[in-house]
Protein backbone atom coordinates (compact mmCIF):
# COMPACT_ATOMS: atom_id res chain seq x y z
CA UNK A 1 0.00 0.00 0.00
CA UNK A 2 1.70 3.17 -0.95
CA UNK A 3 2.83 5.47 2.26
CA UNK A 4 0.15 8.20 1.76
CA UNK A 5 -3.00 5.54 1.56
CA UNK A 6 -1.54 3.83 4.45
CA UNK A 7 -1.53 6.95 6.58
CA UNK A 8 -4.72 8.34 5.52
CA UNK A 9 -6.28 4.35 6.06
CA UNK A 10 -5.10 4.52 9.64
CA UNK A 11 -5.87 8.10 10.03
CA UNK A 12 -9.39 7.62 9.24
CA UNK A 13 -9.56 4.49 12.12
CA UNK A 14 -8.26 7.22 14.73
CA UNK A 15 -11.13 9.66 13.69
CA UNK A 16 -13.63 6.80 14.14
CA UNK A 17 -12.05 6.05 17.83
CA UNK A 18 -12.20 9.68 18.90
CA UNK A 19 -16.42 9.90 17.84
CA UNK A 20 -16.46 7.44 20.42
CA UNK A 21 -16.65 9.87 22.91
CA UNK A 22 -18.29 12.97 20.83
CA UNK A 23 -19.94 14.73 23.91
CA UNK A 24 -17.99 13.23 26.89
CA UNK A 25 -14.34 14.98 26.42
CA UNK A 26 -15.19 18.48 27.38
CA UNK A 27 -13.24 20.78 27.55
CA UNK A 28 -10.71 18.28 25.82
CA UNK A 29 -10.84 17.68 21.83
CA UNK A 30 -12.01 14.16 20.47
CA UNK A 31 -8.95 12.43 20.19
CA UNK A 32 -7.87 8.70 18.93
CA UNK A 33 -4.60 7.21 17.92
CA UNK A 34 -3.57 3.93 16.25
CA UNK A 35 -0.03 2.15 16.47
CA UNK A 36 0.72 0.10 13.85
CA UNK A 37 3.68 -2.00 13.00
CA UNK A 38 4.54 -4.28 10.15
CA UNK A 39 1.36 -3.25 8.32
CA UNK A 40 -0.56 -4.20 11.48
CA UNK A 41 -2.31 -2.35 14.12
CA UNK A 42 -0.91 -3.72 17.82
CA UNK A 43 -2.37 -1.17 19.96
CA UNK A 44 -5.20 1.52 19.61
CA UNK A 45 -7.20 3.56 22.23
CA UNK A 46 -9.04 7.21 22.62
CA UNK A 47 -9.58 9.65 24.93
CA UNK A 48 -12.79 8.73 26.85
CA UNK A 49 -13.38 11.72 29.29
CA UNK A 50 -11.23 14.84 30.53
CA UNK A 51 -9.36 13.92 33.56
CA UNK A 52 -8.61 10.53 32.07
CA UNK A 53 -5.27 8.98 30.04
CA UNK A 54 -5.07 10.46 26.71
CA UNK A 55 -5.68 8.55 23.26
CA UNK A 56 -1.83 8.11 22.77
CA UNK A 57 -1.33 6.27 26.27
CA UNK A 58 -4.09 4.26 25.58
CA UNK A 59 -3.02 2.96 22.85
CA UNK A 60 0.67 2.42 23.86
CA UNK A 61 -0.94 0.84 27.03
CA UNK A 62 -2.89 -1.23 24.67
CA UNK A 63 0.85 -2.84 22.76
CA UNK A 64 1.54 -6.27 24.32
CA UNK A 65 4.87 -6.45 23.51
CA UNK A 66 6.54 -2.92 24.16
CA UNK A 67 9.78 -3.89 22.46
CA UNK A 68 7.94 -3.27 19.00
CA UNK A 69 7.01 0.39 20.02
CA UNK A 70 10.75 1.41 18.30
CA UNK A 71 10.07 0.04 15.21
CA UNK A 72 6.16 1.20 15.12
CA UNK A 73 4.06 4.64 13.57
CA UNK A 74 1.64 5.98 15.95
CA UNK A 75 -1.51 8.01 14.48
CA UNK A 76 -3.35 10.37 16.01
CA UNK A 77 -5.84 13.13 14.79
CA UNK A 78 -4.50 15.96 16.74
CA UNK A 79 -1.11 16.99 17.86
CA UNK A 80 0.09 15.04 21.16
CA UNK A 81 0.25 17.35 23.94
CA UNK A 82 3.51 19.03 25.48
CA UNK A 83 2.56 20.83 28.52
CA UNK A 84 1.37 19.45 32.12
CA UNK A 85 -2.36 19.58 33.06
CA UNK A 86 -4.51 16.64 34.37
CA UNK A 87 -2.07 14.05 33.10
CA UNK A 88 1.69 14.09 31.75
CA UNK A 89 2.72 15.48 28.17
CA UNK A 90 1.69 12.64 25.26
CA UNK A 91 4.53 13.63 23.19
CA UNK A 92 7.21 12.97 26.08
CA UNK A 93 5.68 9.34 26.63
CA UNK A 94 5.85 8.91 22.73
CA UNK A 95 9.61 9.96 22.93
CA UNK A 96 10.16 7.95 26.37
CA UNK A 97 9.15 4.99 24.46
CA UNK A 98 11.67 5.75 21.29
CA UNK A 99 8.44 5.53 18.61
CA UNK A 100 10.55 6.22 15.36
CA UNK A 101 7.37 7.60 13.43
CA UNK A 102 4.41 10.02 14.22
CA UNK A 103 1.46 10.80 11.85
CA UNK A 104 -0.99 13.67 13.23
CA UNK A 105 -3.51 14.60 11.47
CA UNK A 106 -3.94 18.31 12.29
CA UNK A 107 -2.10 20.71 14.70
CA UNK A 108 -3.50 22.02 17.96
CA UNK A 109 -4.06 25.70 18.24
CA UNK A 110 -4.57 25.83 21.88
CA UNK A 111 -1.94 27.68 23.15
CA UNK A 112 -0.68 25.56 25.69
CA UNK A 113 0.55 23.19 22.91
CA UNK A 114 0.27 25.17 19.32
CA UNK A 115 3.30 22.92 17.93
CA UNK A 116 5.39 22.93 20.64
CA UNK A 117 4.18 18.59 21.04
CA UNK A 118 5.44 18.53 17.28
CA UNK A 119 8.52 20.15 18.06
CA UNK A 120 9.44 17.95 21.22
CA UNK A 121 8.97 15.14 19.02
CA UNK A 122 11.29 16.33 15.99
CA UNK A 123 13.52 17.45 18.84
CA UNK A 124 13.93 13.52 19.26
CA UNK A 125 14.96 12.50 16.30
CA UNK A 126 11.04 11.72 15.38
CA UNK A 127 9.67 11.60 12.10
CA UNK A 128 6.83 13.61 12.48
CA UNK A 129 4.26 13.71 9.40
CA UNK A 130 1.20 16.57 10.10
CA UNK A 131 -1.46 17.14 7.60
CA UNK A 132 -2.64 13.61 7.00
CA UNK A 133 -6.76 14.45 6.19
CA UNK A 134 -6.17 17.45 8.10
CA UNK A 135 -9.82 18.89 6.89
CA UNK A 136 -11.19 15.90 8.81
CA UNK A 137 -9.59 16.09 11.70
CA UNK A 138 -10.54 19.79 12.46
CA UNK A 139 -14.21 18.99 11.57
CA UNK A 140 -14.34 16.41 13.71
CA UNK A 141 -12.89 18.75 16.68
CA UNK A 142 -14.58 21.98 14.75
CA UNK A 143 -15.87 23.04 18.23
CA UNK A 144 -13.01 22.84 20.20
CA UNK A 145 -10.94 25.12 17.21
CA UNK A 146 -13.90 27.58 17.36
CA UNK A 147 -13.62 27.98 21.05
CA UNK A 148 -9.71 28.59 21.18
CA UNK A 149 -9.89 30.61 17.64
CA UNK A 150 -12.50 32.79 17.97
CA UNK A 151 -13.02 33.03 21.42
CA UNK A 152 -16.30 31.77 21.55
CA UNK A 153 -18.46 28.68 21.79
CA UNK A 154 -19.79 27.07 18.79
CA UNK A 155 -22.90 28.10 17.52
CA UNK A 156 -25.04 25.50 16.01
CA UNK A 157 -28.87 27.16 15.17
CA UNK A 158 -31.83 24.52 14.97
CA UNK A 159 -35.38 24.86 13.80
CA UNK A 160 -37.86 23.42 11.77
CA UNK A 161 -40.44 24.79 9.37
CA UNK A 162 -43.33 23.59 7.49
CA UNK A 163 -43.33 23.89 3.55
CA UNK A 164 -44.32 27.66 3.34
CA UNK A 165 -41.66 28.93 5.62
CA UNK A 166 -43.10 28.99 9.24
CA UNK A 167 -42.60 27.65 12.68
CA UNK A 168 -45.51 27.94 13.90
CA UNK A 169 -49.02 29.13 13.99
CA UNK A 170 -50.48 31.90 15.59
CA UNK A 171 -50.84 31.16 18.52
CA UNK A 172 -51.17 33.56 21.95
CA UNK A 173 -48.49 33.10 24.79
CA UNK A 174 -49.82 30.77 27.64
CA UNK A 175 -52.59 29.30 25.77
CA UNK A 176 -51.53 25.36 25.29
CA UNK A 177 -47.64 25.82 26.42
CA UNK A 178 -46.76 23.28 24.24
CA UNK A 179 -44.83 22.74 21.05
CA UNK A 180 -46.56 22.93 17.50
CA UNK A 181 -45.14 19.67 15.91
CA UNK A 182 -43.99 20.16 12.42
CA UNK A 183 -41.72 16.98 12.43
CA UNK A 184 -41.92 12.86 13.23
CA UNK A 185 -40.65 11.16 16.34
CA UNK A 186 -37.35 10.42 14.35
CA UNK A 187 -36.81 13.71 14.05
CA UNK A 188 -37.59 14.30 17.73
CA UNK A 189 -35.14 11.49 18.64
CA UNK A 190 -32.29 12.77 16.46
CA UNK A 191 -32.94 16.33 18.36
CA UNK A 192 -31.76 14.93 21.68
CA UNK A 193 -29.38 13.42 20.25
CA UNK A 194 -27.03 16.18 19.02
CA UNK A 195 -28.27 17.83 22.93
CA UNK A 196 -26.40 14.91 24.13
CA UNK A 197 -22.96 16.39 22.17
CA UNK A 198 -23.67 19.60 23.19
CA UNK A 199 -22.45 21.67 25.83
CA UNK A 200 -25.70 24.12 26.34
CA UNK A 201 -29.02 25.02 24.88
CA UNK A 202 -30.92 28.54 24.38
CA UNK A 203 -34.18 29.65 24.12
CA UNK A 204 -35.28 32.82 23.75
CA UNK A 205 -38.87 34.45 26.18
CA UNK A 206 -41.39 33.28 23.91
CA UNK A 207 -40.63 30.04 23.47
CA UNK A 208 -40.04 29.10 26.88
CA UNK A 209 -43.57 30.81 27.54
CA UNK A 210 -45.47 28.98 24.32
CA UNK A 211 -43.28 25.60 24.70
CA UNK A 212 -42.46 25.32 28.68
CA UNK A 213 -39.60 23.29 27.08
CA UNK A 214 -37.26 21.26 29.03
CA UNK A 215 -34.17 21.29 27.22
CA UNK A 216 -33.24 17.61 28.00
CA UNK A 217 -31.92 14.37 26.78
CA UNK A 218 -34.88 12.26 26.99
CA UNK A 219 -35.12 10.19 23.41
CA UNK A 220 -31.46 9.48 23.91
CA UNK A 221 -28.35 7.97 25.63
CA UNK A 222 -26.01 11.47 27.21
CA UNK A 223 -25.59 14.09 29.51
CA UNK A 224 -27.71 16.89 29.17
CA UNK A 225 -26.55 20.50 28.46
CA UNK A 226 -26.26 23.19 30.09
CA UNK A 227 -29.94 25.28 29.73
CA UNK A 228 -30.18 28.88 28.47
CA UNK A 229 -33.01 31.03 28.63
CA UNK A 230 -33.03 34.54 27.77
CA UNK A 231 -35.47 36.67 30.46
CA UNK A 232 -34.37 40.30 29.80
CA UNK A 233 -37.35 41.77 31.58
CA UNK A 234 -38.52 38.96 34.40
CA UNK A 235 -41.38 38.17 32.28
CA UNK A 236 -41.14 34.18 32.91
CA UNK A 237 -43.12 32.37 35.81
CA UNK A 238 -40.87 30.19 38.08
CA UNK A 239 -43.48 27.38 37.14
CA UNK A 240 -41.81 26.61 33.98
CA UNK A 241 -39.90 23.68 33.42
CA UNK A 242 -36.88 25.16 32.74
CA UNK A 243 -36.33 26.56 36.50
CA UNK A 244 -36.94 22.60 38.32
CA UNK A 245 -33.52 22.66 38.99
CA UNK A 246 -32.93 19.03 38.07
CA UNK A 247 -30.32 20.31 35.10
CA UNK A 248 -28.15 23.34 35.90
CA UNK A 249 -30.02 26.89 34.14
CA UNK A 250 -29.06 30.40 33.13
CA UNK A 251 -31.28 32.89 33.08
CA UNK A 252 -29.41 35.56 30.61
CA UNK A 253 -31.78 38.90 32.70
CA UNK A 254 -31.31 42.61 33.15
CA UNK A 255 -33.77 42.93 36.59
CA UNK A 256 -33.01 41.70 39.77
CA UNK A 257 -34.22 38.28 40.11
CA UNK A 258 -33.87 35.16 42.52
CA UNK A 259 -34.26 31.42 41.31
CA UNK A 260 -34.25 27.94 42.88
CA UNK A 261 -31.14 26.14 43.22
CA UNK A 262 -29.43 24.78 40.23
CA UNK A 263 -31.12 28.24 38.76
CA UNK A 264 -28.14 31.04 37.85
CA UNK A 265 -29.37 34.52 37.14
CA UNK A 266 -27.01 36.23 34.53
CA UNK A 267 -26.87 40.14 33.96
CA UNK A 268 -27.27 41.44 30.63
CA UNK A 269 -27.90 44.86 29.17
CA UNK A 270 -31.13 45.80 28.06
CA UNK A 271 -29.59 47.69 25.32
CA UNK A 272 -26.05 46.00 24.61
CA UNK A 273 -26.05 43.23 21.97
CA UNK A 274 -27.60 40.20 23.30
CA UNK A 275 -25.80 36.96 21.12
CA UNK A 276 -22.41 38.78 22.07
CA UNK A 277 -22.98 39.25 25.57
CA UNK A 278 -24.41 35.41 25.22
CA UNK A 279 -21.47 33.76 23.80
CA UNK A 280 -18.75 36.17 25.79
CA UNK A 281 -20.61 34.84 28.94
CA UNK A 282 -20.25 31.13 27.96
CA UNK A 283 -16.74 31.71 26.67
CA UNK A 284 -16.09 32.76 29.85
CA UNK A 285 -17.38 29.57 31.39
CA UNK A 286 -15.44 27.43 29.54
CA UNK A 287 -18.74 26.64 26.85
CA UNK A 288 -17.60 25.41 23.72
CA UNK A 289 -20.60 24.80 21.50
CA UNK A 290 -24.08 25.86 22.30
CA UNK A 291 -27.16 25.16 20.29
CA UNK A 292 -30.18 27.33 19.77
CA UNK A 293 -33.24 26.30 19.34
CA UNK A 294 -35.75 29.19 19.09
CA UNK A 295 -37.68 31.38 18.92
CA UNK A 296 -37.56 33.05 15.51
CA UNK A 297 -36.42 36.61 17.24
CA UNK A 298 -33.45 34.98 18.96
CA UNK A 299 -32.39 32.73 16.20
CA UNK A 300 -32.56 36.06 13.58
CA UNK A 301 -30.81 37.73 16.11
CA UNK A 302 -27.68 35.56 15.70
CA UNK A 303 -28.09 35.27 11.73
CA UNK A 304 -27.90 38.99 11.54
CA UNK A 305 -25.17 39.33 13.80
CA UNK A 306 -23.03 36.56 11.68
CA UNK A 307 -22.63 34.94 15.04
CA UNK A 308 -23.20 31.40 13.84
CA UNK A 309 -21.20 28.29 12.26
CA UNK A 310 -23.99 25.81 11.84
CA UNK A 311 -27.39 25.64 10.95
CA UNK A 312 -29.45 22.23 10.74
CA UNK A 313 -33.12 23.00 9.10
CA UNK A 314 -35.94 20.40 8.88
CA UNK A 315 -38.75 20.83 6.64
CA UNK A 316 -41.77 19.06 7.59
CA UNK A 317 -44.73 18.45 4.79
CA UNK A 318 -46.95 20.59 6.55
CA UNK A 319 -48.91 23.91 5.55
CA UNK A 320 -49.65 26.80 8.15
CA UNK A 321 -51.02 29.10 5.62
CA UNK A 322 -50.08 32.02 8.32
CA UNK A 323 -48.03 32.21 11.74
CA UNK A 324 -44.50 32.99 12.82
CA UNK A 325 -42.02 33.61 9.59
CA UNK A 326 -38.90 30.94 9.62
CA UNK A 327 -35.57 32.83 9.30
CA UNK A 328 -34.27 32.66 5.90
CA UNK A 329 -30.57 31.68 5.48
CA UNK A 330 -29.43 33.37 2.02
CA UNK A 331 -27.36 30.64 0.86
CA UNK A 332 -27.41 27.10 -0.52
CA UNK A 333 -27.24 24.17 2.04
CA UNK A 334 -24.06 22.03 2.46
CA UNK A 335 -25.97 19.01 2.42
CA UNK A 336 -29.74 17.88 2.54
CA UNK A 337 -31.19 14.41 3.10
CA UNK A 338 -34.40 12.79 3.70
CA UNK A 339 -35.55 12.17 7.45
CA UNK A 340 -38.36 10.74 8.16
CA UNK A 341 -41.50 12.62 7.47
CA UNK A 342 -39.41 16.14 6.79
CA UNK A 343 -36.30 17.07 5.09
CA UNK A 344 -32.81 17.92 6.72
CA UNK A 345 -30.71 20.89 5.56
CA UNK A 346 -27.61 22.04 6.65
CA UNK A 347 -25.63 24.91 6.56
CA UNK A 348 -22.35 26.53 7.25
CA UNK A 349 -21.27 29.72 7.92
CA UNK A 350 -19.39 31.05 4.90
Amino acid sequence: MEQQHQDEFYMRRCLQLARMAEGNTYPNPMVGSVIVHDGKIIGEGYHHKAGQPHAEVNAINAVKNQSLLKESTLYVNLEPCAHYGKTPPCSLLIREKKIPRVVVGCQDTYSEVSGKGIEMLRSSGAEVVVGVLEKESRELNRRFFTYHEKKRPYVLLKWAQTRDGLLDVDRPIGADARPTWITDTWAKRMVHKWRSVEQAILVGTVTAMKDNPSLTVRDWTGPDPLRLVIDRYGKLPHTLSLFDGKVPTLVFTSKGQSFPAGVEAVPVSSQGNIPSQVLAELYRRNIQSVMIEGGSLILKAFLDAGLWDEARIFVGEKWFISGVKAPVIHQKPECEEKFGNSRLFVFRNK
